[in-house]
């Protein structure tokens, strides 16, 4: 029996879009180069981080590398080493236009290739396919408006990855490509910043078996906060993202009217957006997209359970639910901005035993 002492009892939190290997300050541009060894050290430090702050569940969005999502996740599930429960990514799937960051990306050109790349990920024991079908304007080479796919590549990863019970997510930010993923089948679709009219339609069309993780806060820093890292607020605004948060924020609203199932968490390990300041897209889905704090809440715990096809197991204080369970010293459904601050977070457990103990816990 534990004395909650009148804090507040909740699910563990899930971030929907999460890179283990993104090493939290260092230049992403180094990333390819790091040797494998390391770079597996960097990413089960990522997943503890991660832990402490109170995310028990999270979806990986790209490995830097082949394996080490799945490493990581299986040496969690073996007990090896602490983390949340997480669905494995392998390399992002680009094509030579689209590749975001030299020697991450596996790259790829036509649905051959494609369908090859898609089937291998899947006997390596991946979870998600992630494709790269848009840009990224921070380059000033591959832009968030435009598309780098065809209809038919996307198609066949969908196919390819079906086939055998895995799933398909995507960077989307250019309205062709957020319809790509809609027309396809894609089952996750990351950031959806240009949505449209017909777009929103899809959307609703798709909302029982599509999920959206816009990474509002990566939008959101890299304008605002990316100043003292060498990124001023005018170089963002002029490469557009402004104009690019402005139109998520209209067009992720109208997605929450419709029903559609929005996530919070996306590309946290940048240097202004480092592992374990996740709960940050909960602050930005109130302020920004009119959720209550109880819908954000809802947002990164039921909806964490949906994700991750276990919602008769994860993401509620139920019985019959799984103990991955939160304590915390403050009221997250009137104030989520509570759940920032590690030190209220008293007590994590996970699967039934504790990750951070609270300290009136009785033996």
């Amino acid at each position: 029996m534990i004395d909650g002492g009148g804090r507040t009892l909740m699910s563990g939190l899930c971030d929907a879009h999460t890179h283990f290997t993104w090493n939290s300050g260092g230049s992403l541009d180094a990333l390819g180069g790091m040797p494998v060894e390391e770079h597996t050290i960097v990413a089960v430090q990522s997943a503890r981080i991660v832990l402490d702050a109170g995310y028990t569940m999270c979806v990986g969005a790209a490995s830097a590398k082949e394996r080490i999502d799945i490493a990581c996740r299986d040496a969690i599930n073996a007990g090896m080493v602490p983390g949340p429960r997480y669905l494995a990514s392998g390399q992002e799937l680009a094509t030579p236009a689209g590749v975001l960051v030299d020697g991450i990306s596996r790259i790829v050109s036509g649905t051959e290739e494609m369908s090859r790349a898609v089937r291998e990920m899947c006997g390596m024991g991946v979870e998600i396919v992630k494709l790269i079908l848009s840009g990224e304007s921070i380059t000033e080479r591959v832009w968030a408006k435009d598309t780098y796919m065809t209809d038919a590549e996307v198609r066949a990863a969908v196919v390819e990855a079906h086939r055998v019970g895995k799933r398909v997510a995507a960077h989307a930010r250019s309205t062709d490509s957020i319809k790509q993923c809609l027309r396809e089948g894609v089952d996750i679709i990351y950031h959806a910043s240009y949505i449209d009219d017909e777009a929103a339609d899809l959307f609703e069309e798709r909302r029982d078996d599509v999920f959206v993780a816009p990474g509002l806060h990566w939008l959101w820093a890299t304008l605002y906060e990316a100043a003292a890292f060498g990124y001023p607020q005018e170089a963002a605004e002029a490469v557009g993202y402004k104009d690019e948060l402005d139109h998520s924020i209209v067009g992720l609203k109208q997605l929450h009217k419709r029903g559609v199932r929005v996530l919070p968490g996306g590309d946290y390990g940048f240097a202004w957006t480092p592992h374990g300041t996740n709960a940050r897209d909960l602050q930005h889905f109130v302020e920004l997209l009119d959720f209550t704090p109880m819908e954000a809440i809802r947002a990164a715990t039921v909806l964490g359970g949906e994700i991750f096809e276990r919602a008769d197991e994860l993401g509620r204080v139920a019985p019959g639910y799984l103990a991955d369970l939160l304590l915390v010293d403050g009221d997250p459904s009137s104030d989520v901005t509570v759940l920032q601050d590690h030190d209220n977070l008293v007590g994590i457990m996970k699967d039934g035993n504790w990750h951070k103990e609270p300290p009136a816990a009785a033996k």
